[in-house]
């Protein structure tokens, strides 16, 4: 059942999407590959998402990481419809995201483009055949792990993914933190650490981003994971822009 409050709710992650700073995102992607919306989430609506893990009737597809080498913990896949709040976050965040994909094209010598609101790019997709809902809820115990990965699905990938943490460091879990690894050519890697909150979301690259160099801009690896949790559960969100194959 609806609820008068819900409605609002949408309303208000919209206005907070269309709010942020993008000239700020942008400028931290392109400098290090990642950067940060903070508070894009209240507590409430953290863990009324959090709680929809339980909810198997909601998923196409649960993975259990050991079973695959992926490393220790589980993660379940949306199926189409997907929750109002996954579907309004994918919706709103996709605009601003595509304008920086396009940069990052142009740098790189890309020819292709992103059209600027989603359906059109999921229309794409549809297309060459990528149809699975790809939005995801993780869940993480003592112990848990997750492999340093990218997540590609087929032909049609948009370059820049979003990962929303439902869970309060300290309070809920220990450990656990978003690891970011870049490889440029034949440097060392280089890894970073990036501090979350509840609430916060964090956009960084699915596959590669520009680098300038000495001969204009080449392209760096990138990677993410998690590490290891100490205590307590984490469930983070993942928002993909793109679909998978059927």
């Amino acid at each position: 059942m609806t609820t008068a409050s819900e409605p609002n709710t949408m309303e208000d992650i919209a206005v907070r999407c269309r709010s942020v700073n993008w000239t700020h995102i942008h400028k931290a992607l392109d400098e290090q590959g990642s950067a940060v919306f903070h508070n894009l989430l209240t507590r409430v609506e953290c863990e009324a998402m959090a709680a929809l893990y339980s909810q198997r009737e909601r998923f196409r597809k649960r993975v259990v990481m050991a079973r695959h080498g992926f490393g220790r913990g589980e993660y379940q896949y949306f199926h189409y419809p997907l929750p109002e709040v996954t579907q309004k976050l994918r919706t709103a965040l996709y605009p601003g995201l595509a304008v920086i994909a396009n940069h990052w094209n142009d740098k790189l010598g890309i020819t292709t483009r992103y059209p600027l609101e989603h359906n059109a790019f999921l229309a794409r997709c549809r297309e060459a055949g990528q149809h699975k809902a790809t939005p995801l809820l993780l869940e993480y115990g003592a112990g848990d792990h997750c492999c340093l990965h990218q997540d590609l699905y087929g032909e049609h990938v948009f370059p820049l993914q979003v990962v929303i943490l439902l869970s309060e460091p300290g309070r809920d879990f220990e450990g656990g933190e978003l690891l970011l690894t870049e490889q440029r050519g034949q440097m060392a890697t280089r890894a970073d650490v990036i501090p979350l909150r509840q609430g916060d979301a964090v956009v960084f690259a699915v596959n590669q981003r520009p680098v300038r160099g000495a001969r204009g801009y080449a392209r760096a690896a990138m990677r993410h994971g998690v590490s290891r949790l100490h205590r307590g559960e984490r469930y983070t969100a993942g928002i993909i822009f793109h679909d998978a194959q059927s």
